[in-house]
């Protein structure tokens, strides 16, 4: 049986989403934009959906659906104006659109990220000004977990005249949504919802123009028919992730502790549920988190270690054969990077735009981990990964 750590490229559908999905996939077929009785009951499960949606986004605004993320952050910046200001380690999805907008003629600037994964605020406050008409960020990258001052970016982007879109994919439920957002990209197949199904939030008051035409059925005029069945399923999955939200935090932070224990990676101090905030060391005597595999101090973190989700381990040792170990490791798994990047033989562009080399990015790998992991599974996991990259380095 294999163990699953790639929670990052899509979470295990919880039973509760599917069980609300069932009736809709069954017996329940009615178009929701129909007038007649069943259409109106289909209507009325996407509207209480989308209310589950938006209890997790900040208030005064509107939940659009759309068919995944990636055409919700299409929507968003393809649906506004001005120049661009977003970031190096920004998701395929938001800066292959940014060059496409690009080649249209819009201005766009990209801004590097340090070492530590985050921007330099004072470098955004330079390229943020007047004129510009969009700034974008990720709440939570999807490669190291690394979370950025949204808020800060934010009241950047407003002080300029410009309005902030957020893709929170990563963080949506496990980290709270900066109220200043203007547009807040979200995806339901990573809380545990169903794939095929995602969401724009937009601020009342904030204008985007449609991305796809033919019918206008989701206001603010996206177009195409909705399936009441992804959208209960992303409603169910919210309100999982909204009830289950400290049990969640204080499991991923136990997997955390045994994951950063194995690997015996340095840490200046133990740090909040996932969020970045400090908390204290553990105290005098107490036992070292996780597996007794601890000692290697060549593994090394990839990000910073204050500022980040600690569902997200992205770590590389020098010298490590990733294919390799990924071969010789099927029953687990892990990644070498984004989903949507893998197979294309390139180092990743987050790797190297936290200045890794392309070397230091092929060494390295990202364990993702959620609600489902068990703490036997992730130790089982850890040993094999651990002894197959102590192989290696015997074998050369």
């Amino acid at each position: 049986m294999s163990i699953y750590l790639d929670y990052q490229a899509t979470t295990p559908l919880a039973p509760e989403a599917l069980a609300a999905m069932l009736p809709w996939l069954e017996t329940q077929h009615a178009n929701p934009h129909s007038p007649h009785r069943e259409g109106r009951v289909a209507k009325a499960a996407v509207e209480h959906a989308r209310a589950q949606v938006s209890a997790l986004l900040p208030a005064g605004g509107r939940v659009a659906f759309t068919g995944g993320a990636t055409e919700a952050l299409n929507w968003a910046i393809k649906g506004t104006s001005g120049a661009i200001v977003t970031l190096a380690t920004e998701h395929a999805a938001v800066l292959d659109t940014v060059a496409a907008e690009r080649a249209r003629g819009r201005a766009v600037t990209i801004l590097p990220v340090g070492r530590d994964g985050l921007v330099d605020l004072d470098a955004a406050r330079a390229a943020i000004r007047p004129g510009t008409g969009l700034v974008a960020a990720m709440l939570v990258n999807n490669e190291i977990g690394v979370i950025q001052p949204i808020a800060e970016l934010a009241a950047l982007a407003h002080e300029a005249g410009a309005l902030m879109l957020c893709d929170a994919v990563q963080g949506y439920g496990r980290v709270a949504v900066p109220e200043a957002c203007d547009l807040v990209a979200i995806s339901a197949h990573k809380i545990h919802g169903p794939k095929g199904i995602g969401a724009l939030w937009i601020r009342d008051g904030v204008g985007v123009e449609p991305l796809l035409h033919g019918g206008g059925q989701e206001a603010p005029g996206r177009s195409g028919t909705l399936s009441p069945a992804l959208c209960v399923g992303f409603g169910a999955a919210a309100v999982l992730m909204k009830e289950r939200a400290d049990e969640d935090a204080a499991h991923v932070e136990r997997l955390w502790d045994a994951a950063v224990g194995a690997f015996g990676i340095p840490l200046p101090a133990r740090e909040g549920l996932g969020v970045g905030s400090e908390r204290s060391e553990l105290p005098s005597g107490a036992p070292t988190p996780g597996p007794s595999l601890a000692g290697r101090g060549e593994w090394i973190l990839n990000g910073t270690p204050s500022s980040r989700y600690h569902g997200n381990l992205n770590i590389r040792r020098e010298g490590l054969d990733v294919n390799r170990l990924l071969s010789d490791l099927r029953d687990i798994a892990f990644s070498a990077g984004s989903a949507c990047a893998s197979g294309s033989g390139r180092p990743s562009h987050v790797l190297r735009g936290i200045g890794l080399t392309d070397a230091e990015a092929r060494s390295s790998i990202r364990l993702g981990v959620g609600r489902y992991t068990t703490e036997d599974e992730l130790t089982d996991a850890l040993t094999c990964i651990i002894a197959a990259a102590d192989a290696q380095r015997v074998a050369a």
